[in-house]
């Protein structure tokens, strides 16, 4: 398949790969990665940058059998990497099982979340690779290795956001419980000093809270609020703190609320309330640009107020901006490893030239605070700083040049990541 033409997702990015291969069998993947001396994983595009891109030929594990088998003694579910989070939920759903989160699109591929750190939000849930236990990864030399909790060396959390650099993951396994229900509710307009009061009471106050908001007056312009029905209910009165119940359906963004999971505290599947989007409509703007930073949480107030003189950057700029929180994680390269954390997360309009500008302007601010680059986001940071944000870059480094000596699987973003 000719390649020269194919974007990503939001089409900022116009993959320069030869071609792009889907194989249909891993025993096809073997034989595919065994021959090709550089190749690069492609997920379902929804990176912003390059990490998925190369100068030789893109592969995509899509085409495999779409697998979902569940041990109910261990509490894993095993899934073909490829699949998408949407099809893994459904079919969880339809078997009374459930996973602990999702990211607020349903429509990325499982293999592509775990490999870039992507997470959802709450203050006891860790990225979506917390919740692997288990991966098959088809190795530089085309031969299968199985990475789990028994692996010596730490492959595991090694292995459970990659980059892509380790292999092409052909499955997964992941940690399930017993479904269960939330109800979503939406508030408008939590004025700035109640924001900042109470922002740890907010954002901890249900499973997962999400406050969005366009730097301006307006404070936090929606706080979506994701309780499970099985725990408490909120306690903080928005309404007192000056904010206002939405009287129908929001999309935090620009687009068709159709688009948006139900609202309003109807109960439902988690399956379609932790995600904001539904999976039957397209996600998002499509046309954007995305940035994210994570930041140890204790910083989130100081780094929210440091934000705000940008309002005149971000003014004609932003689309919405996000303030989720993320547990504490134990993979080497989640941006959230080891801290729990706060994510900053801002999308643009697709002007490159002028969201490079704001990031660069974004992580100056944020310097103090120690701010993680979501890996499948764009980042003015260097190689330097990345190395400090990341305590075990070195290590994985080594990892990577170990598992694959002759750099089949590096592309332009891994060779000034892993020199």
């Amino acid at each position: 398949m000719a390649a020269t033409t194919r974007t990503n997702w939001a089409g900022n990015v116009t993959y320069g790969a030869s071609d792009l291969l889907s194989p249909t069998s891993v025993d096809e993947v073997r034989r595919v990665v065994a021959a090709t001396p550089r190749l690069t994983a492609l997920g379902s595009t929804h990176s912003f940058n390059r990490i998925a891109d190369t100068d030789g030929v893109q592969v995509t594990v899509a085409g495999l059998p779409p697998v979902l088998d569940v041990d109910a003694d261990r509490r894993v579910v095993r899934v073909a990497a490829g699949m998408t989070h949407a099809a893994v939920a459904a079919g969880l759903e339809a078997r009374g099982w459930a996973l602990a989160n999702l990211a607020s699109l349903p429509h990325i591929s499982v293999a592509g979340a775990v490999a870039t750190g992507t997470h959802g939000s709450g203050v006891r849930n860790p990225s979506l690779a917390h919740a692997v236990v288990g991966l098959e990864v088809v190795r530089a030399s085309g031969d299968v290795a199985w990475v789990d909790a028994s692996t010596p060396d730490d492959a595991l959390d090694a292995h459970r956001v990659a980059l892509g650099a380790l292999g092409v993951v052909t499955a997964v396994e992941l940690a399930i419980e017993p479904t269960f229900q939330v109800a979503t509710t939406v508030h408008l307009d939590l004025p700035w000093d109640a924001v900042l009061e109470h922002f740890d009471a907010v954002v901890s106050d249900a499973y997962s809270v999400s406050l969005f908001t366009s730097f301006d007056d307006r404070g936090a312009r929606q706080v979506w609020t994701k309780r499970r029905t099985d725990e408490p209910a909120p306690t903080v009165d928005l309404v007192a703190l000056g904010a206002r119940p939405a009287d129908g359906p929001v999309h935090p963004g620009e687009n068709d609320t159709a688009g948006v999971t139900e609202q309003g505290g109807v109960p439902g599947p988690w399956s379609e309330r932790l995600p904001h989007f539904r999976s039957t409509f397209t996600p998002s703007t499509g046309a954007e640009i995305q940035a994210e930073y994570l930041i140890p949480a204790s910083h989130a107030v100081a780094a929210l107020e440091a934000l705000r003189p940008l309002d005149p950057v971000f003014a004609p700029l932003l689309i919405a901006a996000e303030v989720r929180t993320i547990a504490a994680d134990t993979a080497w390269l989640a941006p959230s490893s080891g801290r729990q954390s706060v994510g900053l997360h801002f999308t643009f309009r697709r002007d490159a030239e002028a969201v490079a500008a704001a990031v660069a302007r974004i992580e100056d601010v944020l310097a103090p605070f120690d701010p993680r680059p979501h890996w499948g986001k764009v980042f003015a940071a260097g190689v330097e700083r990345l190395h400090e944000a990341y305590p075990r870059l070195d290590d994985f480094a080594a990892l990577a040049r170990d598992l694959d000596p002759t750099g089949r699987f590096r592309n332009a973003y891994l060779a000034r990541l892993l020199p």
